[in-house]
């Protein structure tokens, strides 16, 4: 408990404290028994003054609201917001959206990071009549691996390997210019930081804070280029997989703000070193069992992780405008940089789209090499699991097409122009939601060149989906 002088008095608990609590709040997966839970825990502990209630646009941007927690308690039914003041949202005729709080999601925070006597939810959007919103791609990913539970008792299950930046300065995103560049704050490379040096404190601060939250961290290191990290943490169900996406991303860059740095994740902020990717490692079970696992299947995986590989590779070109999402993306799919933009699977080329790592029962997965770590983390897994379950098997047989090698767009609007020339992408997201998709990228490709060039440029960054803001935008 944090108490002043000035008689104020907010929740401050110790981190081995807040990580029992996280850890127990997510084993209450029932909805309504978490409703029941967590608001009897708000309406009982006075120490806590408000509730972060989060949700992310089409181009997976987190926005951010804090509900006194009394106003809250008291609105549940009517958690309004307008609409129109988010891109890829409403259009200003009609505005009003509406927030339902997903209680599964809840979590206790830092106080150190976030700020005492508050506590976090993911919510999913909701039209006027309470129906969900087309646009929100968290609601519509919780809804159909709901469904594939119900229909087929099959369960999604993913873990990211989300790498970042970490630069010099405050907002260095936002100050970003073609002649000066990003300046980085180490000079190691993989595995290889002293332990008290820059990059270290920030990655060792940034994994205590994750543990805390309930992520069940597996480890964390710098990774190949200097300046570089990633902290995993442990696979679980696909829509909170997704949630830890999102709050590894805020939960680093406000632990880089707090030391005077930025934390980015730009997929290629620096020419000439490795880039950061978001390789999606992915499986699915059922009754508590890998289904993609089989001891006798081809390296190791079963028919139904082939038929998903398949679908994938078969319409990766179509896809790829979800999976790399922006102007910068297109930097990092170079194989001279670990990066790949070939479509083909492979269990140990590193340059494949897919690999197959190593498995057994418990551990046997996909992994999707080509994602960007600037990806809507709903919308992704949303459209890998409906090629993946719902596509029609590729037309030729598929030895034959994983034997053609083909590569995945060069730039963005090549990228553009494929998903929107593929009927199944408006079928996926609807056509509604795929044309603000498009308008959004367009609107970026728009203030860039044609080609990337040797050089990143002002644009590719300060337009960038997750830097750019109203003002930055108009100065075009």
């Amino acid at each position: 408990m944090l108490s002043t002088a000035d008689g104020k008095s907010f929740l401050d608990l110790a981190y081995d404290e807040l990580e029992e609590m996280n850890l127990a709040a997510r084993r209450i997966t029932d909805p309504a028994k978490a409703q029941a839970t967590h608001v009897a825990y708000l309406e009982s502990e006075p120490r806590l003054k408000a509730v972060t209630v989060c949700f992310s646009n089409i181009e997976g941007r987190l926005h951010m609201l804090d509900y006194d927690k009394k106003f809250l308690l008291a609105s549940l039914d009517n958690l309004t917001f307008d609409g129109s003041s988010i891109r890829g949202f409403s259009e200003l005729h009609e505005s009003d959206l509406r927030l339902i709080i997903d209680w599964t999601s809840f979590t206790h925070l830092p106080a150190d990071v976030f700020g005492p006597g508050k506590v976090i939810v993911f919510a999913n959007v909701a039209g006027r009549d309470l129906k969900p919103y087309e646009a929100d791609f968290r609601g519509r990913l919780q809804t159909y691996a709901r469904q594939l539970k119900a229909d087929q008792g099959l369960e999604a299950f993913m873990a990211p390997e989300l790498e970042g930046f970490l630069l010099e300065g405050i907002d260095a995103e936002q100050l970003f210019t073609t002649t000066e560049g990003f300046k980085l704050i180490s000079t190691g490379g993989y595995y290889h930081s002293l332990p008290l040096d820059r990059l270290r404190q920030f990655i060792d601060a940034t994994a205590e804070a994750q543990r805390a939250l309930g992520f069940k961290n597996e480890k964390d290191h710098p990774e190949v280029a200097p300046s570089q990290f990633e902290i995993n943490f442990s696979y679980t169900d696909v829509v909170r997989a997704c949630d830890q996406v999102q709050l590894y991303k805020l939960t680093c860059r406000q632990i880089a703000n707090r030391l005077g740095m930025t934390a980015t994740f730009l997929p290629k902020p620096v020419q000439g070193i490795n880039g950061s990717g978001m390789h999606t490692n992915f499986s699915m079970a059922k009754n508590g069992k890998n289904v993609f696992y089989d001891a006798k299947g081809a390296d190791g995986v079963s028919k139904m992780a082939w038929g998903f590989i398949d679908r994938i590779l078969n319409r990766a070109p179509e896809i790829c405008l979800v999976l790399n999402s922006s102007v910068n993306a297109y930097r990092r799919l170079d194989p001279n940089f670990e990066a790949p933009n070939q479509i083909k699977v492979s269990a140990n080329d590193r340059g494949s789209m897919i690999r197959i790592p190593f498995g057994n029962e418990r551990s046997a997965r996909i992994e999707i090499r080509s994602v960007a770590p600037d990806a809507n983390p709903y919308l992704l897994m949303f459209t890998l699991l409906k090629v993946g379950m719902e596509d029609e098997k590729p037309a030729s047989e598929s030895a034959d097409k994983r034997s053609r090698l083909r590569f995945l767009p060069g730039t963005l609007k090549d990228a553009m122009r494929l998903f929107k020339a593929s009927e199944l992408t408006g079928k996926i997201l609807g056509e509604g939601s795929k044309e603000k998709f498009l308008s959004y990228k367009q609107a970026s490709a728009n203030r860039n060149p044609s080609e990337l060039g040797t050089a990143i440029k002002d644009a590719e960054v300060i337009y960038h989906h997750e830097v750019t803001n109203q003002y930055l935008w108009n100065r075009f």
